[in-house]
């Protein structure tokens, strides 16, 4: 009907004044007609050729209009096509970011395991954070439909397994939390277990943290996947009899299926084993990696006979329980590598004719559904390479390396690949910067200043106005700046906000942040409290700013020789909540891990002074508060409690801190032993 209207209105007037009043200009009136004409202007032929040369001007308007839509049409088809997503390493790894396989082992068709994302989108980047993400694009004809994806260093995430992710970072610094030991603090903090994580999470967290309806996966509930019907778009399915996985991408793609059974284990610790795999393997995809046989869900046989007798040991499931078999919980991966010898053949093909078990196999593999996976993870038929069935996650090796630790229950101190922390605030002064120690200390003062609030949430103002950063990016520039008061570089910054883009990417966007926070403190001060020299950021040091204030009460207390007390109170004092409280950058983690540190530490070593058993308790308690995951710190409570007879209540203190940790996927260690309680 469109098309048919369209039609009308093109064709139907000029035929109508065609047949009515004939062509528009048949001659070129002569000089005798165009002298009647100035004599006698309006005759009925005058105002009927006028009215007719009116309406083809108004025709000529509509074809021109409908010419400069179809024109503006096809421009926008053009500007599609020239970024239509295509399959080249460049999208897939110069991007840079590491993923692993959404691996839900959930039923599919014929009862099959299910796997991954399907597809692919060119990565755009999210609001002024910079953030590479893949969002829900186009389907073309014949391909799977597109899934949002998150680009980090390396390769891709489905945006469930980024979920998991960064819920297992968030999980990591839980356990560092609960470990640490408070003592007499290190002004630097110079704590091994302070190293951040490495940039895979890091990435994942940033773009977890920027979903517009917020983490939909860090609750660590349940498991990837489930509720998802056959056919869903959002899993690839395992075809029956196994599948070899081929191509550039083949190695990265089983990393990825490597790394996202574990992290299915570490959410849903239902199943013990989820993928079975040999140690030669282990070596051939990690070079190799000693904390895989250790990582839940991954059991890493002696050689491929061990890892196929641990499989077919395995009772397989009944007709009517692989009906009801609706999540995929029961069934097992093997991850292998190409036999090389017939006698592997064979008893792999013991492999294929079970339904409980998916066979994935890097290399060809005779009788199996070929896959051949490119580097950025796309699945190709091998009869039809240019059709698309999916999309898998691929990872690197150093990504897959770096996971394994994340995810891994290594001690704490050895979670991170880095050797040692980066330098935390105060950070050593350098060449550049001789100012005294006095140009440096916070101090109070009437005179109009503008302060900087950054314990218990972020607020700027000058003179109790409040000072509006409108850009987030702006926002974590200034936090960013206050933990470094010495300052940081160009490069610290991008690397912190904008966390696995490469920096030449978003270096325009790092100075229309720092012109925007300039601009808004000029606005409300009168100048820009922001220094810029070599490449080098710092807020000028006579600001007034919380976290200073606290860092210097710090040095003051570890270094005072009398009236430690007040020493102590004084840091106590200082301190209004956690760093940025309500802000989830994941660069904050480990200089937030500072602050609630140096507070806690100062309330056990009032409590240590504290010759009333009664007011060591409460510093106590006021530090649990602080921090409520510090196991020593219960285990303090717990014995003052128990001295003081109140056996009841140093039970409820325990059980209400198990149940926290429970919620939270963590269990208490050995170090609640010998309380006089029982042991959790």
């Amino acid at each position: 009907m469109s098309v048919a209207a369209f039609l009308l209105l093109l064709v139907a007037p000029p035929l109508l004044l065609v047949r009515l009043t004939g062509w528009p200009v048949p001659a070129w009136p002569s000089l005798a007609q165009v002298e009647q004409w100035v004599a006698d202007p309006i005759t009925t032929q005058t105002v009927t050729g006028a009215l007719t040369v009116v309406a083809w001007l108004l025709w000529l308007l509509m074809v021109g209009t409908i010419a400069l839509r179809l024109l503006a049409r096809v421009r926008t088809a053009a500007r599609w096509m020239r970024r239509m997503p295509l399959p080249t390493p460049l999208q897939a790894t110069a991007t840079g970011l590491a993923g692993v396989a959404v691996l839900g082992t959930h039923t599919g068709t014929a009862g099959t395991p299910v796997l991954g994302q399907p597809a692919t989108t060119t990565p755009t980047v999210d609001n002024d954070r910079g953030d590479l993400r893949e969002p829900q694009s186009r389907q073309a004809p014949d391909q799977p439909a597109e899934a949002a994806g998150v680009v980090v260093p390396g390769g891709w995430l489905p945006q469930e397994t980024a979920e998991q992710i960064a819920a297992a970072g968030a999980l990591l610094w839980l356990r560092r939390r609960r470990s640490y030991r408070p003592d007499v603090p290190d002004p630097a903090r110079h704590d091994a277990d302070l190293v951040p994580l490495p940039a895979v999470v890091a990435a994942a967290q940033t773009a977890v943290a920027t979903e517009p309806d917020g983490p939909r996966g860090s609750t660590g509930q349940g498991t990837p996947g489930a509720g998802r019907q056959d056919g869903d778009a959002s899993v690839v399915v395992f075809p029956p009899g196994g599948v070899s996985l081929t191509g550039p991408g083949a190695s990265d793609a089983a990393r990825g299926i490597l790394i996202t059974a574990a992290l299915q284990a570490l959410r849903d610790p239902r199943q013990s084993v989820r993928l079975v795999t040999t140690h030669a393997d282990v070596d051939v995809l990690l070079n190799p990696h000693p904390r895989t046989a250790s990582v839940a869900g991954i059991h890493v046989a002696p050689t491929v006979d061990d890892a196929i007798t641990a499989v077919t040991s395995r009772p397989a499931p009944s007709p009517v329980h692989r009906g009801e078999d609706q999540t995929g919980q029961d069934r097992l991966l093997l991850l292998t590598h190409a036999p090389t010898s017939p006698q592997a053949s064979s008893r792999l093909a013991e492999i294929v004719a079970r339904t409980d078990v998916a066979l994935i196999v890097v290399g060809e593999l005779p009788a199996s559904d070929n896959w051949s996976v490119d580097s950025a993870g796309h699945i190709h038929s091998h009869h039809d390479p240019a059709r698309r069935r999916g999309r898998l996650c691929v990872l690197d090796m150093a990504a897959a390396r770096d996971l394994l630790t994340v995810i891994s229950p290594a001690d704490v101190h050895t979670a991170a690949r880095t050797p040692s922390p980066p330098p935390l605030v105060p950070r050593p002064r350098t060449p550049h910067h001789t100012d005294d120690e006095t140009s440096t200390t916070p101090r109070r003062s009437d005179a109009p200043v503008l302060r900087l609030r950054v314990l218990g949430g972020v607020t700027v103002s000058f003179q109790g106005t409040p000072v509006v950063i409108r850009r987030s990016a702006a926002l974590q520039a200034l936090v960013f700046l206050a933990v470094h008061p010495h300052g940081a570089t160009g490069r610290d910054l991008v690397e912190a906000i904008w966390p696995g883009l490469p920096a030449h990417r978003v270096t325009g966007r790092l100075y229309t942040t720092m012109s925007d926070l300039r601009k808004a403190m000029r606005e409300a001060c009168g100048a820009a409290p922001i220094e810029h020299v070599n490449d080098r950021y710092r807020l000028n040091p006579g600001l007034d700013v919380d976290l200073w204030r606290l860092h210097h009460a710090v040095r003051q207390a570890t270094t005072a020789v009398t009236d430690r007390t007040r020493a102590w109170q004084a840091v106590i004092d200082e301190y209004g909540g956690a760093l940025a409280d309500g802000y989830t950058w994941p660069w904050l983690e480990a200089h937030r891990e500072v602050v609630r540190r140096h507070v806690i530490d100062a309330h056990v070593a009032l409590a240590d002074g504290q010759a009333d058993p009664r007011q060591a308790l409460a510093l106590l308690q006021d530090a649990i508060r602080v921090d409520p995951y510090n196991e020593d710190l219960h285990r303090r409570a717990a014995k003052i409690l128990t001295a003081l007879g109140d056996h009841a209540a140093a039970s409820e203190l325990l059980d209400a801190y198990a149940q926290r940790l429970a919620q939270a996927g963590l269990t208490p260690t050995h170090l609640l032993s010998g309380t006089g309680h029982q042991d959790l």
